[in-house]
């Protein structure tokens, strides 16, 4: 577990260009004109109509062992198994939507504000299909994080309550950057943080307040509250929503990974699982939204261990995007 800092609150992408053999030294002013450059044109880049268009990027897997993008919600419903979250509280400010672009696709997940050590970085805990594309082996690219979501319904950074936030880089764990497809290694491996500097109005994320991590994370029997953004079927996107219960080990999937009663659809994805949640602020991230089996109303997310901690401290001390390979 890592300590909190109070820091103001932030955003931006970095994009590395290819210098010649012979290149002069790039003044740090450039770079951060460059820096900011590269944020507002990701900003300028998810028009209403981009975001009307961005699709879930979440999996379930069928009864012939397949994972597969979820087309449509599991029947069910409740309000503990995916209701409005309607009690307010740091969760709202603290958890957002993410916007990418992969493989030619513009794409919706969620993710949220996790504890870091520096005081001119913040980091963001999404799922790792949220950050790589598994199968042509490569970063998504647009990648921003709109938190309280709720509360941005023009999509206008610079009315939005919080503001929007770029990244600088994005981590995973080669165990899902390797693994081919979406399948039962991606699934052992679906985490990645996103690196967000300062943002569009020259504050820092955090400042908004943040959560800690635990490696491990859930506990089996464990009662947990799941977070995220669902916009297929009956959820629309734009609303907060959450499931909260007891996890259980996933036995289809060789009891590699949590499970909890939720019925949460497309673009939860990425959403955090907290322990010891309070309405207060207290909670723990111990798993996030990961994936789904067709026709059964659970949600399904890693069991956080050391290489997640290994993909944390990598994003934690380092600013541009990565793969972190974790020694057996």
């Amino acid at each position: 577990m890592h300590r909190s800092k109070s820091a103001a609150a932030a955003a931006l992408l970095t994009i590395l260009a290819l210098l010649p053999l012979a290149a002069t030294p790039v003044a740090a002013g450039d770079t951060k004109a460059n820096a900011k450059a590269e944020q507002q044109r990701i900003i300028r880049y998810w028009t209403a109509e981009r975001i009307a268009s961005a699709k879930p990027r979440d999996f379930v897997k069928t009864a012939d062992g397949k994972f597969v993008p979820k087309a449509k919600p599991a029947p069910g419903g409740g309000s503990s198994t995916g209701a409005s979250w309607t009690q307010g509280g740091p969760v709202v400010r603290r958890t957002g939507k993410v916007l990418f672009t992969m493989d030619g696709g513009n794409w919706v997940c969620s993710a949220s504000v996790i504890n870091d050590s520096r005081s001119t970085y913040s980091l963001v805990l999404t799922a790792g299909h949220c950050a790589y594309d598994e199968v042509n082996r490569t970063h998504a690219t647009n990648w921003i994080f709109v938190p309280s979501y709720d509360t941005a319904p023009t999509f206008d950074c610079n009315l939005n309550e919080y503001g929007c936030w770029t990244a600088s880089g994005l981590v995973v764990d080669s165990g899902y950057a390797t693994s081919g497809s979406f399948n039962t290694q991606a699934t052992v491996h679906d985490f990645a943080f996103a690196i967000v500097p300062a943002g569009n109005r020259g504050t820092q994320l955090d400042g908004l307040g943040s959560y800690p991590i635990a490696y491990p994370g859930a506990a089996s029997i464990g009662t947990v509250h799941a977070f995220g953004y669902p916009a297929a079927g009956r959820y629309k996107g734009k609303d907060l929503t959450y499931c909260n219960g007891a996890t259980f080990n996933d036995n289809l999937n060789s009891n590699l990974t949590w499970g909890i009663a939720c019925n949460m659809t497309g673009g939860s994805s990425g959403g955090p699982w907290f322990s010891g949640f309070t309405q207060a602020g207290s909670g723990t991230a111990t798993s996030l939204n990961s994936y789904g089996y067709s026709g059964i109303s659970n949600m399904y997310g890693p069991k956080f261990n050391n290489n997640t901690k290994a993909v944390y401290d990598r994003a934690d001390t380092t600013t541009g995007s990565s793969i972190v390979n974790v020694a057996p």
